[in-house]
Parts: structure tokens; C-alpha cells; sequence
């Protein structure tokens, strides 16, 4: 019985190591780390291996911080910077800490200097909105995206570091019902917007 239990042990064990290495190795032979996947408005989207790779952080000239190199926070926060001319006040933090439980729809999220919008709104996403979705057991950081396109009844949406297999875009369904608009996907806690 002690050795059926030792070796159930070190294969939980074995399994927790591949699945934390699995997370920082490039499983995908397609592309390299680093390689340009695609583009919003000339901001590169580029190509990050496991989810967990971190490849250093990024600075702007002025030392404004971008977030780790290849991290869907980094490309969000590079278009801002670079097509909106916007920096965060708070310059820190992981994707699903961008949306502020305590702002109410419609108001101001003060650490991102953004008008915060609930998932469901009053208010329809619009492109540019930056989309931010909440952690799950696999991924406790969560994640955020940018809206590309709203085009009827649907948002596409661009993203950086989706794992080695995923989509730099992506199409939500979009509902609009009681007044309300609502992206249709259970872990977008909302969207922020410039």
C-alpha cells in the first residue's frame, strides 16, 4: 500500500513539473519567441511560447513601465502608449487587476485613468476598449485583450500571448438585451475605455 501511495505521489509530481514547464517552453515548432504574429493601427502583436515565458520587462525611453515582454499586459499597455498617447497611473499589475470591483459602470478607474464599464453595460464596447477577462484555476493573473472591431452582433478582439496554440484574435458574441450590452463570454469582467 506505502509504495502504490509513493508512486501515485511522483506521478502527481511529475505531472505539476510538466505542466509548470509546459507553461515557459515554446510547444509550438510554427513560431519563435518574439516573432511578430500581427498588428493593431502598426502596434505589433508578438509571439510568446507558454503562457508563463517572461522574457524580461518592457520600459518605454522615459522609463514608463510596459509590463514583461510578451505578456498580453505589455501589448495593451504598448498600443496605449503608443497609439493613444496614454500612460496608467499605476503602471503595475496582473491583467485581471485592471478591472477595479469597486468602480461602478460608467466611471472613472483611477489606477488606469480609464472609464470603466461593467460586463454587462449601458454602454457598448467600442474599439480600442481594452477587454479584461479574470484569473481561472490554469491562470490566476487573467488576461486582457483589445478590441479591434465591433461589427453587429459581434467583437473581435486582438491579444498577445493566448498560449502556444491560440489566436492572436478572436470573436465574442455580442448581446444586447434589457438595456444592457454584453459580451459573451462568462470570464470578461468588463472593459475599459480612453
Amino acid at each position: 500500500m506505502k509504495k502504490r501511495i509513493f508512486i501515485i505521489f511522483g506521478i502527481l509530481i511529475l505531472l505539476a513539473i510538466g505542466f509548470f514547464a509546459s507553461k515557459k517552453i515554446n510547444l509550438n515548432p510554427n513560431y519563435d519567441v518574439g516573432q511578430k504574429i500581427d498588428s493593431l493601427n502598426g502596434v505589433v502583436v508578438y509571439f510568446n511560447g507558454g503562457v508563463g515565458n517572461v522574457d524580461g520587462r518592457e520600459l518605454t525611453k522615459d522609463g514608463y513601465n510596459l509590463g514583461l515582454k510578451y505578456q498580453c499586459v505589455e501589448f495593451v499597455k504598448r498600443y496605449y502608449f503608443e497609439e493613444l498617447n496614454h500612460k496608467m497611473p499605476d503602471s503595475y499589475g496582473h491583467a485581471k487587476d485592471f478591472f477595479d470591483p469597486n468602480v461602478k459602470d460608467g466611471k472613472t478607474n483611477k489606477q488606469r485613468n480609464l472609464t470603466q464599464y461593467t460586463n454587462p453595460s449601458k454602454s457598448k464596447p467600442k474599439a480600442n476598449d481594452l477587454i479584461i477577462y479574470s484569473g481561472t484555476t490554469l491562470n490566476k493573473y487573467g488576461h486582457v485583450s483589445i478590441v479591434s472591431k465591433v461589427d453587429g452582433k459581434e467583437v473581435e478582439i486582438i491579444q498577445q500571448n493566448p498560449g502556444p496554440f491560440g489566436d492572436s484574435r478572436e470573436k465574442y458574441e455580442l448581446i444586447y438585451e434589457d438595456g444592457n450590452w454584453r459580451i459573451n463570454n462568462d470570464r470578461i469582467l468588463g472593459w475599459l475605455r480612453k
